[in-house]
């Protein structure tokens, strides 16, 4: 495995483990947990599950969001010692939705060098089976617990026009499909639970639909939700490039009626009547011809 060349300190590597069914991990995954000299973890209970299923003994730290201050600054003295350390998550990709990210830091900002170790992720795995367009994609991850500040999150991306990636718990699971409904109207969704796994479940369909579709599911796991993009808004507050454009052509001389007349012709998207009327109510005291 060894050290690297820039300094005596150890490696950190971020693993993916399975997200579900134990035999989704990669050959090298279990080469470098075979080979560290210790695996920090989430819950040292799922984690032992793992290692032992494919015969791996390694001392295990667990490092949570809770403890992340205290474990994290043994950890870097560790590596600082030269240990090789792996970082895993409880499922899927450290770093995601998972303190991960501030050990990472701390390592780049000390030069310690930080390795990745690819492995299975529900995110992507949900965006490819939900049938919702994945070559463009934005990761929002868990949503505030309090209705209030969810709300407010879920109106500042409601313009969004990529594909949303949402992760739930089962206890907020069914309120967040409503507020989401709410606030985005019946959007196409795909909500993922259980993936990898016997009783794997994807249901398709707009919000309200699944939500019918819910009331026989078992609310159980950790549910992904997949949303479709918001198709593109026109002007929200009015024409206003077209009210621009005007402005520009009256401050170079057109008159008003003059101005109104091109743009409206190389629009296309606004009457000349309409256009003259929005004019006269919003641009600074227009000349009237």
């Amino acid at each position: 495995m060894g050290k690297s060349s820039k300094s005596v300190a150890g490696v950190l590597f971020l693993c993916g483990t399975p997200i579900g069914n134990m035999r989704d991990v990669t050959l090298r995954v279990l080469d470098t947990l075979g080979q560290v000299d210790i695996i920090v973890c989430e819950d040292t209970r799922r984690t032992r599950k793992l290692l032992s299923m494919y015969d791996i003994s390694k001392p295990l730290l667990t490092y949570r969001e809770d403890n992340k201050e205290r474990a994290g600054a043994k950890i870097i003295q560790m590596l600082e010692e030269g240990k090789n350390i792996a970082l895993v998550s409880d499922a899927g990709m450290p770093g995601i939705s998972d303190p991960g990210s501030h050990i990472v830091c701390e390592c780049i900002n000390r030069g310690i060098d930080v390795s990745v170790v690819p492995g299975a992720n529900a995110a992507l795995s949900a965006l490819v089976i939900s049938g919702l367009p994945a070559n463009r994609f934005a990761f929002e991850g868990f949503l505030p617990r309090k209705r209030g500040a969810r709300i407010k999150r879920l109106r500042e991306i409601a313009n969004e026009e990529r594909t949303i990636i949402f992760y739930e718990s089962p206890l907020r699971f069914r309120q967040t499909l409503e507020d989401m409904l709410e606030v985005f109207g019946d959007r196409r969704i795909a909500i993922a639970r259980e993936l990898t796994k016997k009783f794997e479940t994807v249901l398709r369909g707009t919000i309200s639909q699944v939500l019918k579709e819910m009331e026989s599911l078992l609310e159980r796991g950790e549910f992904v939700i997949v949303v479709a993009g918001a198709e593109k808004l026109k002007e929200k507050y009015g024409k206003e490039e077209e009210l621009a454009r005007v402005q520009k052509l009256i401050e170079e001389g057109y008159s008003l009626g003059e101005s109104v007349r091109i743009v409206a012709a190389l629009s296309g998207e606004v009457s000349r009547r309409e256009l003259y009327d929005l004019a006269l109510r919003k641009l600074k005291a227009p000349e009237v011809t």
